[in-house]
């Protein structure tokens, strides 16, 4: 069985989500994602999630081609991941591209191309405009 292990927030779960979750799936027959905690978001990515850890863990456990969501505490664990659950393959978007080539002593290092139209940031980013754009001028 070849295992595969990827890393993300996952907040506002949208299509680029599904189809980076896709195909780091079709490359081995099981697939862990370390899903950031709240925690980890704010103290180290400096990132505020709309959805809590739970619901962001209970979106992707709801989609076929995950099988496992485990927490993403610390920068520091991903190593300890690949020896623990006996992983084969490391994915991330090509955004990270050469940040994890360190840990190909331990597994095969793949960075996925992103879907490039669409982001988590573009859609706060297009609610916060359409948001704007519906208020009287004198409350802007």
């Amino acid at each position: 069985m070849k295992r595969v292990i990827t890393y993300g927030t996952f907040d506002l779960l949208h299509y680029g989500h599904i189809k980076l979750l896709q195909r780091a799936r079709q490359l081995g027959d099981y697939l862990i994602v370390a899903l950031s905690t709240d925690k980890f978001n704010t103290e180290e990515k400096n990132k505020i999630t709309y959805f809590s850890y739970d619901e962001r863990k209970l979106l992707l456990e709801s989609l076929r081609y995950v099988d496992l969501v485990i927490p993403e505490e610390r920068w520091e664990q991903k190593r300890d991941d690949i020896q623990l659950y006996l992983c084969d393959i490391f994915v991330m978007g090509d955004d990270w591209l050469n940040r994890f080539d360190f840990l190909s002593d331990l597994c095969e290092v793949i960075y996925l191309p992103r879907t490039p139209e669409i982001s988590t940031t573009k859609i706060k980013e297009d609610i916060k405009s359409a948001t704007h754009s519906f208020l009287p001028q004198a409350i802007l």
